[in-house]
C-alpha cells in the first residue's frame, strides 16, 4: 500500500500542477510551496527546539489555535511554526497578525520533500487538526522523536479506514499518532472500533475559540448606524443560495435591514447587480447613512464577519445548500443568534447539535429557509427563544482546550 500512497501523492502533484493552469487559488497553493523550505531554513535553527500546527484549512486554524496560544504559553521559549494545506487558510493567516514565527504551505508528503523540510529545526510537538493526515510527514516527525497529536479528532464512516483496503492507513495512524483528542462520542467509537486506542474525548476546541471571540472589542464602524433600531440579519460567507434567501426576504419584508458578507470578495460585483441599490462597506461614511435609505450593505472586506454577527438578530451561514461544506455557524451561535443553514452538513456534528438544541433550523429549499426567517422576525418571542437557546448551547460545552493541555503535558 505504500507504493500506492506514493503513486496518489506524485499523482495529487501532477494534477494540481495542471488545474492550476485555469485556477489561481492552486497556482497560488503550487507557488507558495516553493517557498516553504527556504523559510523554513531562514526562521529556524536546527537547534531551535518547534512546536508545530498543521492546518488544512482556515476553520482548522481557527480550531487549533486555543490549543497553540495555550502551549506557547506552557513553553515560551519554543517557536512556533504554522503549516497550511489550502490558500484559502494559508492566504487569511498570513496578513493578518499572528503568533507564529514561521507560516508556510505544506510541502507535498514525498519522502524526499518531507524529510529535507523536517530536518531544518527540532519538532517537538506537532499536532494536526480534525483529519488532515499526511502519512510520510508522521512517519519522519516519529523517526525525529517528536510528540504527535491530532487535535479535534473526526472520523466518520465514510473515510478510508473504513474500508476493504484500509487497514494500511489505520496501521500508519497507529505507529505515529501518540493521542487522537476526539470532537465527539461517535468519532472515539469509530476509531476505537479499528484499533486506535490512543485517544479520548476532549470535545470540539471551536468552542473554546468562540467564547475568545464574545470577549473581544467586536465593534464594527458605522454597523450600528446603518441597522438604526431595526431587525438584522447577517448573511455570513454566503455562497448564491444564501444570496436567493437575502433576496427573497427583502422582497417580501423591506423594513429588515440584510448584511451580505460573501464568501469570496469576486462575488461582490454579482451581489451589486442582484441588489443595485444596496451599499458598499468599503463606500460607507456618515454622511451617507444619513442620507440613503438602503436596505442591505455588502461587506467587500475581510476579516469583519465574526464581529458582524454581534450585530444580527438572525444569521444565515453559507455552504450548506451544496457540497462546499458548511461554514462556521458557531461564530454567530456565541452571540446568542439563531442560525438557519442548509441541510448540506455531513461534517459538521455541532449542526444537528444545535438543531436539537433549539438554536439553530436546517432547510434543504431557499424559500423555506427564507420564510422561516421571515416567521423569527414577526415572532418575537420565538426569536427569543432561540437566541436563548443559541447562546446557551455554547456556553454549556466544556473547555476542550484545558483538557487537552492538561493530558499533553502528562506525556
Amino acid at each position: 500500500m505504500s507504493f500506492f500512497y506514493t503513486i496518489f501523492i506524485n499523482l495529487l502533484i501532477f494534477g494540481m500542477k495542471i488545474f492550476s493552469l485555469f485556477n489561481e487559488k492552486t497556482k497560488k497553493g503550487i507557488e507558495g510551496r516553493k517557498q516553504s523550505l527556504s523559510l523554513a531554513k531562514y526562521g529556524f535553527s536546527t537547534s531551535d527546539k518547534i512546536i508545530w500546527m498543521h492546518a488544512a484549512s482556515l476553520g482548522e486554524y481557527e480550531q487549533g489555535l486555543p490549543v497553540l496560544e495555550k502551549l506557547k504559553e506552557q513553553f515560551p521559549a519554543h517557536k512556533i511554526l504554522i503549516t497550511f494545506f489550502s490558500p484559502s487558510g494559508y492566504e487569511n493567516v498570513v496578513k493578518k497578525k499572528h503568533m507564529a514565527d514561521v507560516i508556510c504551505y505544506l510541502p507535498f508528503d514525498k519522502k524526499s520533500m518531507v524529510k529535507e523540510f523536517v530536518s531544518q529545526f527540532k519538532a517537538e510537538l506537532f499536532f494536526t487538526v480534525k483529519y488532515d493526515y499526511w502519512y510520510n510527514l508522521l512517519e519522519e516527525l516519529k523517526n525525529q522523536g517528536a510528540k504527535t497529536y491530532v487535535i479535534s479528532a473526526l472520523f466518520y464512516e465514510r473515510q478510508a479506514f473504513f474500508t476493504s483496503y484500509g487497514k494500511w492507513f489505520v496501521k500508519q495512524l497507529q505507529k505515529n499518532i501518540d493521542w487522537f483528542f476526539h470532537q465527539t462520542e461517535l468519532s472515539y467509537a469509530l476509531a476505537k472500533s479499528i484499533g486506535l486506542t490512543k485517544s479520548s474525548i476532549a470535545g470540539d476546541t471551536r468552542f473554546d475559540r468562540v467564547k475568545q471571540l464574545r470577549e473581544r472589542h467586536n465593534h464594527v464602524e458605522f454597523i450600528k448606524e446603518f441597522i438604526d433600531e431595526e431587525r438584522a440579519v447577517v448573511f455570513g460567507s454566503s455562497w448564491h443560495a444564501e444570496e436567493k434567501i437575502a433576496q427573497m426576504i427583502s422582497e417580501k419584508n423591506n423594513e429588515i435591514k440584510i448584511i451580505i458578507a460573501p464568501h469570496d470578495l469576486k462575488r461582490v460585483q454579482h451581489l451589486k447587480q442582484i441588489f443595485p441599490d444596496a451599499l458598499l462597506y468599503s463606500e460607507l461614511s456618515g454622511a451617507q447613512l444619513l442620507t440613503n435609505s438602503s436596505k442591505i450593505l455588502i461587506i467587500d472586506s475581510i476579516g469583519l464577519l465574526s464581529k458582524l454577527y454581534s450585530y444580527a438578530d438572525i444569521a444565515v451561514v453559507g455552504g450548506g445548500f451544496h457540497d462546499a461544506g458548511l461554514h462556521n455557524i458557531l461564530e454567530a451561535a456565541t452571540f446568542g443568534v439563531p442560525v438557519i443553514f442548509g441541510n448540506h452538513y455531513r461534517k459538521n456534528p455541532e449542526a444537528d447539535d444545535l438543531i436539537q438544541a433549539n438554536g439553530g433550523k436546517s432547510f434543504n429549499e431557499v424559500h423555506i429557509a427564507a420564510d422561516f426567517a421571515l416567521f423569527l422576525i414577526n415572532n418575537e418571542e420565538v426569536l427569543n427563544e432561540m437566541s436563548e437557546n443559541a447562546g446557551k448551547f455554547i456556553n454549556e460545552k466544556p473547555n476542550s482546550t484545558e483538557i487537552i493541555l492538561k493530558k499533553i503535558l502528562s506525556f
